[in-house]
């Protein structure tokens, strides 16, 4: 871990329309801004899920690259998420019916949620990205859930077509790994970014995500040790 870390607060640009991700980013006390970059969340020919959510993070932290030469952010921040099942990318539905759709085929099974995160210093160009991979147990919720919580509209722009911390929904039954990552911006991973660059946090992000989320968690150690 690095010792020399600089205490004083930088400025972020949150290249994510996402309220969830900026929930989570708030949970650093970093001051920081947002921007919803245009890319197209299409993955490629052969392209595994660790190499698509990490080539559309930066992707995505690069578009944001133009809005903030305008003002003088620190470090853009940008994430991608997915969810794979039995080997199939499960991105965010389109409709109502493909929502169900996913949630049916979710229920009850093991799938894993792929995230990326960027860290990009616009004035150089300088970039770091770091994965995240989380195991995640559905429980055996009824038809009835499922189609009272599509009717909510809450799946509809979630990858898989759920949120973990739906407080009525409560789809999960186990995880492995980081819960923020599910959320959307594995909040641990991106402090380890921060850190290799040697800017740290006012807050404590460990115990900040658990008591926010109500979770937990047993994998932030060895995160933020692993480097």
């Amino acid at each position: 871990m690095n010792t020399h870390l600089d205490p004083n607060p930088r400025h972020l640009l949150l290249a994510s329309g996402s309220p969830r991700r900026r929930e989570l980013l708030a949970l650093l006390g970093m001051p920081f801004w947002v921007t919803v970059p245009n890319v197209t969340e299409a993955s490629r020919a052969a392209e595994s899920p660790p190499a698509l959510v990490a080539r559309l993070s930066r992707a995505k932290a690069q578009a944001a690259c133009p809005q903030a030469s305008l003002r003088r952010y620190d470090a853009i921040v940008a994430c991608d998420t997915i969810v794979a099942l039995d080997g199939e990318l499960l991105g965010k539905p389109r409709d109502a019916s493909e929502a169900t759709a996913m949630l049916h085929r979710l229920r009850g099974r093991s799938h894993t949620v792929y995230s990326a995160v960027t860290l990009v210093e616009p004035t150089t160009q300088r970039e770091v990205t770091d994965a995240a991979e989380t195991r995640v147990t559905m429980r055996t919720y009824t038809d009835a859930e499922v189609i009272a919580y599509v009717a909510s509209g809450d799946p509809l722009d979630k990858a898989g077509a759920y949120a973990i911390q739906h407080p009525e929904f409560h789809p999960v039954a186990t995880i492995q790994g980081c819960y923020a990552n599910v959320m959307g911006l594995p909040l641990c991973h991106l402090t380890r970014c921060l850190h290799a660059w040697g800017i740290a946090p006012p807050h404590d992000v460990p115990t900040a995500c658990q008591s926010h989320v109500g979770h937990q968690c047993s994998a932030y150690a060895k995160i933020l040790n692993e480097r």
